[in-house]
């Protein structure tokens, strides 16, 4: 079984002119929006930004005050049963009843969603496996650990087949390796054909995952494109230059007047805004002569973009 979509459309989600105020604070002021079908679309920003809002917002939880919205082709508005069957949302905090064992909230999922039981059953049953909690079935939530936890309420989400699946902060809280075993748990739903809408405070885990990212500020949206796009548009990409002492230091810094020295650690940093043709440059200056200790390339990362484009952040940052 699958969720009813409207084939009509390639585009998963298309906002125009969001806006959401809550007294006389603005929350969203006018954020446009298109996402793909089939592709990770993640959301940054501070706290305060607007992230979560959007997502209530698109998943009909809450109303937007002015703009529009589609999901899938259906119209938030007109249309937002219709945008309920093919979505699916994961939130900040466990939606999981500790009460229940973890094949009963499965189950109790189904339900909720009308599936026959036979159905439902078998549903429960391919989730379990699928996330590795078969072991754990017929325990309660209360004795999981954080990732198994985040896992079942993962599978409670999954159990209508939705073809659009929020993620809010869905690694929040998790240690490593429960964060990692999550994005390959992303992957293969992407490979399935789900778009994924990601909200995160991890720029590491959008530079992993996103084929797309928007990064929000002050409920507008102030930088969008891919991850390697958003970091070009940075500047301070530079080659590390380590040297073994001190005399092969000040030769190299004499053949290459335009790099930052630093004496303590020997290393000479020199701008690298051409990618490898700068690289081929920078040791044809150096001939054989100046002996290289450690070469390394620096580029700008996703945290660099983040302080660049949020003016909260740069606020913290300079704090």
């Amino acid at each position: 079984m699958n969720a009813v979509t409207n084939q009509a459309t390639r585009t998963a989600v298309s906002v125009t002119g969001l806006r959401k105020a809550y007294g006389e604070k603005v929350v969203l002021d006018g954020v446009d929006l298109t996402i793909g079908e089939g592709e990770v679309f993640a959301l940054l920003g501070p706290n305060g930004a607007g992230k979560t809002t959007i997502v209530r917002i698109l998943s009909t939880l809450i109303p937007a005050d002015a703009g529009k919205a589609t999901v899938m082709g259906f119209n938030l508005r007109g249309e937002a049963g219709a945008v309920r069957r093919v979505i699916g949302v994961t939130g900040q905090f466990s939606a999981v009843d500790d009460l229940l064992t973890g094949e009963e909230n499965l189950v109790l999922m189904g339900r909720l969603l009308h599936l026959r039981a036979t159905e439902r059953r078998a549903r429960a049953t391919e989730l379990l496996e699928r996330f590795d909690l078969v072991e754990a079935a017929r325990q309660t939530p209360a004795t999981y650990s954080g990732g198994m936890k985040r896992r079942l309420d993962l599978a409670m989400t999954l159990m209508g087949w939705p073809r659009l699946i929020f993620l809010d902060e869905p690694t929040t809280g998790l240690d490593p390796r429960s964060r990692q075993t999550m994005w390959q748990v992303i992957r293969e739903l992407v490979r399935e054909g789900v778009t994924i809408v990601l909200t995160t405070q991890y720029l590491e885990e959008a530079d992993h995952l996103a084929d797309r990212i928007a990064v929000l500020d002050h409920g507008r949206i102030v930088a969008e494109g891919t991850p390697e796009e958003l970091k070009r548009r940075i500047p301070g990409a530079h080659i590390r230059l380590r040297f073994a002492d001190s005399a092969s230091l000040a030769e190299a810094a004499r053949l290459m007047p335009e790099g930052t020295r630093d004496d303590e650690e020997l290393v000479l940093r020199v701008p690298n805004e051409r990618g490898i043709r700068s690289l081929r440059d920078v040791l044809a200056r150096l001939g054989d002569d100046v002996a290289v200790e450690d070469l390394s390339i620096h580029t700008p990362d996703l945290d660099d973009v983040f302080f660049a484009v949020t003016g909260s952040a740069s606020k913290e940052k300079s704090q």
